[in-house]
């Protein structure tokens, strides 16, 4: 045999272990090589590397990611809203009188152009409504149910199977690297609670979101809390890094978001004056998931992406990026 060929094949056979050992060690591989994920490596791997100028000790190495269009999909409209909406078909029985009084009506009715009208205030009016009377138990068990049946209108996929493979990635790796982990959103607390868990691997303890009144009473002689259809506390824009001191009281070192909603984090945790991480996730790719920045209703990115650029916030773009977006055998089925 030509000594060449037994020289080709043991070269081929080398380099076949050199990319298998490095597909082995590569944290990241749902991402293309480019500047997003070299920013996020170089980050984790000068802050935990001893004697590194930028060193973080690992009880200070605080992660916040944002959920909604951060770590799963947001669009057409917010998950926690499409589960409001089928409570208030679920519940109308109960309520007679939301058959003429807004914005139930509407809901009902699939009135979307008056539902629309009702903004802001409309919307906590439904959650409020639909996510009270019931304790946190009870609730999050609703959730859990809901999410077995309830499928995303273009995907047809279960929601919480929308999450991105390459941010679950992000977290694992963070995580592996004495990075605390915790989830920082504008969704409901008892509502990520239901799944985060299990999607994530975040427990009940690290997830920092809005809330609703809860009470403590005493029903048939047994200690219990009540959800009321209040609303207790908004975790978003300048309401997280509130929610941080109250949760977690540090500081992050790294933080995650995707929409002017996460502005006032990401300002909290990289104006340290120290070597910090941002990251905004922008959503470029129409094809595997969504286009959407500035014009959007839903996860609006307009302001932090101008901050982006002004405070060197990585950003990541979706379609450039991530080589996957969903996990395998949950992606392609909305073409």
């Amino acid at each position: 045999m030509d000594i060449r060929y037994i020289r080709l094949g043991i070269m081929a056979l080398v380099a076949g272990w050199i990319s298998a050992a490095a597909a082995q060690t590569d944290p990241l591989p749902s991402w293309n090589d480019g500047s997003a994920k070299q920013a996020i490596i170089a980050f984790v791997t000068d802050v935990t590397r001893e004697g590194s100028a930028d060193f973080i000790p690992e009880p200070e190495r605080i992660a916040t990611f944002d959920n909604d269009g951060t770590l799963w999909i947001e669009q057409p409209i917010y998950v926690q809203f499409a589960f409001a909406l089928d409570r208030v078909k679920a519940l109308a029985p109960q309520h007679p009188e939301w058959k003429n009084t807004q914005p139930f009506k509407a809901v009902l009715e699939g009135d979307m152009a008056t539902l629309a009208a009702a903004g802001e205030k409309g919307d906590v009016e439904i959650v409020a409504m639909t996510h009270a009377g019931m304790t946190p138990a009870e609730f999050q068990q609703t959730v859990k149910e809901w999410l077995t049946t309830a499928k995303h209108p273009r995907f047809g996929r279960r929601y919480d199977e929308l999450v991105y493979q390459p941010m679950l990635e992000v977290i694992a790796y963070m995580r592996a690297s004495g990075f605390k982990t915790f989830i920082v959103s504008g969704g409901g607390i008892e509502f990520m609670r239901a799944f985060a868990p299990e999607r994530y691997g975040i427990p009940p303890s690290q997830i920092v979101g809005s809330s609703i009144v809860t009470t403590f009473e005493r029903r048939d002689g047994r200690p219990t809390l009540f959800r009321l259809p209040k609303v207790n506390f908004v975790d978003d824009g300048p309401g997280k890094p509130v929610g941080i001191n109250q949760h977690i009281g540090l500081r992050p070192v790294a933080a995650f978001g995707n929409s002017d909603g996460d502005l006032e984090m990401l300002q909290w945790t990289t104006d340290a004056g120290k070597r910090r991480l941002g990251v905004i996730v922008h959503h470029t790719d129409a094809e595997r998931e969504y286009a959407y920045d500035r014009q959007s209703k839903v996860g609006r990115l307009d302001k932090a992406l101008d901050a982006a650029a002004l405070d060197r916030w990585t950003v990541i773009d979706m379609k450039r990026d991530w080589k996957t977006v969903f996990p395998a055998g949950q992606e392609d089925r909305g073409r």
